[in-house]
């Protein structure tokens, strides 16, 4: 609908900016500087999403005509190539708050037929049939928020919440890793069979860390899967992994970690090595104990692709641990948590979540 392309930059812009609006001060927050890079970096992640829909604009033609069908069809394709570009890589690295995220909140329990529902409704707003569309969905939306239930958790899982700030994971001390550990355990049910601790809970994971962690499960019947750090002269890997009494193994490897703070690819092209590798595409789901999880760590719960491509491998329960210290005084969090819940709703998944602040 936008007259220009000026106009529908304006717009693709606003709707990025303002979905990623805690960007500035959680860059600010992280490397504890004033906004100025944060205001940089926050305009530099919303290229992408608004040069796609920029490119693919196109003017109406005035009027009726009789190839008004075709141009109805061709705005729809072109609204569902913009979504399609947004939503992988390379520009869905940095697409926040995709549209089709919504299908989870109007459509739950649909699974992929859902998507589509909503991917067709997306194109059909795109075309002079938007107000008919746009009152069906808000139809579903009302009908979605009185029926509304939070998802379930997997059963024998629990998530626990700590409150560390940034110090989580920084200190690699036996009296740490003791302290986490008689935390796991006081948190531990009766039922209660895995605990998942939030991102980076275990710092780097080295045989002296397994062994205290081993040593310090016995006598129980819990599994504890926690985020950590496996380091080379290369870089490093942001990892989840399961520890009991019995056994200590990598479970996921982070397949997008948070560009420039944490992926530095350039560092790689010029030799120079270091960063959080991106393991793009690769684990999409884990197996442990006869549940198929799809696992997600803090900056892919925010992004399109790593959902689906979990999702195609039909996972049993979502896992998504964060490490959200940085986020203070945002919404970031807030954001995560809506989109892992959209996503878990719509394919009527269980979900265990495990957050640092």
């Amino acid at each position: 609908m936008s007259p220009s392309r000026l106009t529908a930059v304006l717009v693709s812009a606003g709707y990025f900016l303002a979905a990623s609006r805690g960007l500035p001060q959680g860059v600010a927050n992280f490397y504890a500087a004033d906004l100025w890079p944060g205001l940089l970096l926050w305009t530099a992640a919303s290229l992408s999403f608004t040069g796609v829909h920029a490119a693919l604009w196109k003017a109406r033609p005035e009027g009726k005509s009789p190839g008004e069908g075709r141009t109805v069809v061709a705005t729809a394709t072109r609204y569902l190539a913009a979504a399609m570009l947004t939503g992988l890589p390379p520009f869905g690295i940095t697409g926040w708050a995709h549209p089709l995220t919504a299908a989870g909140v109007l459509f739950p329990g649909w699974g992929w037929w859902g998507l589509i529902a909503m991917t067709a409704g997306l194109a059909m707003m795109a075309s002079r049939y938007w107000p008919a569309v746009a009152i069906v969905l808000g139809g579903f939306w009302l009908w979605s928020t009185a029926t509304w239930t939070s998802p379930d958790i997997p059963e024998g899982w629990k998530g626990v919440d700590i409150e560390q700030g940034e110090k989580l994971g920084r200190d690699g001390s036996l009296h740490y890793h003791h302290d986490l550990i008689a935390t796991v355990r006081a948190a531990a049910g009766e039922k209660t069979r895995f605990i998942v601790l939030p991102e980076s809970a275990l710092g780097f994971w080295t045989p002296t860390v397994e062994r205290v962690w081993r040593q310090g499960l016995r006598g129980s019947e819990l599994s504890v899967i926690a985020g950590a750090a496996v380091i080379d002269p290369g870089g490093y890997d942001n990892v989840m992994v399961k520890v009991s009494a019995d056994e200590a193994r990598i479970l996921y490897r982070e397949r997008m970690p948070v560009p420039v703070s944490m992926w530095q690819p350039w560092r790689e092209w010029t030799g120079q090595g270091g960063g959080a590798r991106a393991n793009l595409f690769g684990n999409p789901v884990v197996q442990t104990d006869g549940q198929k999880i799809a696992a997600l760590i803090c900056y892919e719960q925010l992004l399109l692709w790593p959902v689906l491509q979990s999702m195609l491998h039909s996972p049993t329960a979502i896992v998504a641990p964060g490490n959200g210290w940085w986020t203070a005084g945002t919404s970031i969090v807030a954001i995560q948590n809506a989109s892992v819940v959209a996503w878990a709703k719509l394919f009527g998944l269980p979900v265990v979540a495990a957050f640092n602040t």
